[in-house]
């Protein structure tokens, strides 16, 4: 006998085919099946696969259709509700415990190899073959939604018949046993989430879903539990919630708070192409001019922008009409870069004055080799 309220076992059996409209291709559904122990009360419902997704669905509406939540989770050891069989204590997939935490049941997994523990659920599964899957097997489906609503007949069937012994419906023993003492539904749904362990690398991020989330950088290495849902990010160092984003759909991008930053790394990130450019035209017009064609020249601004921090840097060296000279005279032979203009300054160059690029240029050598313009003409 069975406490009124407390135990719900779960269980899987295959189901029926619906028919892909496209392809024609006969596509073989899971039969998900919950029975209440003390009134044998019951709910199924058709989906695609076992993966945790399917389940925890599929627990969300029978919940919905009971309108109350058992005190005591039964499933049988199914790879989406529980990580690791054991006998005496099974891992319970954190996603499905944390379902159960939200409405606030127990999870009780059937022991492996364990008949009895599950024979309530097992006799559902018959029932279900005899008055769904029999019932049905005739009929021809070409949505999951259509083959539910057809299920959802036959369960309106199997719970209003009444029972030889008991002379009532499952459904009358469920509203004066099971009901009164079940639990209450919460205000909202149990959110799907799921969880992964992920270890901060280095640039103190960490990957989750093919896309990057920061994380504070005292934080590296170490190896943290990771909530995602359809719209947030969560991660936990030792059960305490560290850093949330907002999920992104980027596959391979970045999403880096300025806080979890090393303060090296803030500095960096405050960086942009116009403050640099900024920063040159402090020191004159050419030097903002060569800094604007460095960055315009790399394929990403970022790639410049040491180049552009040595530049203005050299002010500190040299007098800033130098470095002024020294970055006119490197657009003026088109060599745009920091050595450059470092080497223009070691030569003394910028001293030099500017008498055009044609006449700084030494003249060929004559050669046999050399045919010369005319040549060509």
């Amino acid at each position: 006998m069975h406490r009124g309220g407390e135990k719900l076992f779960i269980d899987y059996s295959d189901g029926l085919s619906i028919v892909d409209v496209v392809t024609g291709e006969f596509i073989l559904t899971q039969l998900f099946l919950t029975v209440w122990g003390a009134s044998n009360y019951t709910y199924a419902e058709a989906t695609m696969s076992q993966t945790l997704p399917d389940w925890i669905g599929s627990h969300g509406r029978a919940f919905e259709y009971f309108s109350c939540v058992p005190r005591v989770l039964v499933p049988d050891n199914l790879k989406s509700g529980v990580s690791k069989a054991c006998k005496y204590e099974p891992d319970i997939n954190p996603t499905y415990s944390a379902m159960a935490e939200h409405y606030g049941c127990a999870v009780l997994p059937a022991r492996p190899r364990k008949p009895k523990d599950k024979a309530t659920v097992e006799n559902g599964v018959l029932i279900a073959k005899r008055w769904i899957l029999a019932v049905l097997r005739q009929r021809t489906f070409y949505s999951l939604s259509e083959l539910n609503a057809a299920i959802r007949e036959c369960l309106e069937n199997i719970n209003t018949r009444p029972l030889r012994q008991a002379k009532q419906s499952r459904r009358e023993l469920f509203e004066a046993i099971d009901r009164p003492n079940a639990l209450p539904l919460p205000q909202s749904p149990y959110e799907y989430a799921e969880w992964y362990k992920a270890r901060v690398q280095l640039n103190y991020h960490i990957e989750v879903a093919r896309h990057y989330y920061s994380l504070p950088y005292q934080l590296l290495r170490e190896r943290l539990d990771v909530r995602l849902t359809a719209t947030i990010v969560e991660a936990f160092h030792k059960g305490e919630r560290v850093a949330v984003h907002v999920r992104s759909q980027a596959n391979g991008g970045y999403t880096t708070l300025p806080e979890h930053m090393p303060p090296s790394h803030r500095y960096y990130a405050e960086w942009n192409p116009a403050r640099f450019i900024q920063w040159a035209g402090n020191t004159g017009e050419a030097t903002a001019r060569l800094v604007e064609k460095i960055l315009a020249t790399r394929p990403y601004p970022e790639q410049g922008y040491k180049a552009c921090l040595g530049i203005i840097n050299l002010t500190r060296h040299y007098e800033p009409v130098r470095v002024e000279a020294a970055a006119r005279r490197a657009l003026q032979f088109q060599t745009c870069s920091y050595r450059s203009v470092k080497a223009i300054l070691s030569a003394g160059l910028d001293r030099q004055p500017d008498n055009g690029a044609q006449s700084a240029l030494p003249g060929l050598l004559p050669h046999q080799n050399i045919r010369g313009q005319a040549y060509y003409q």
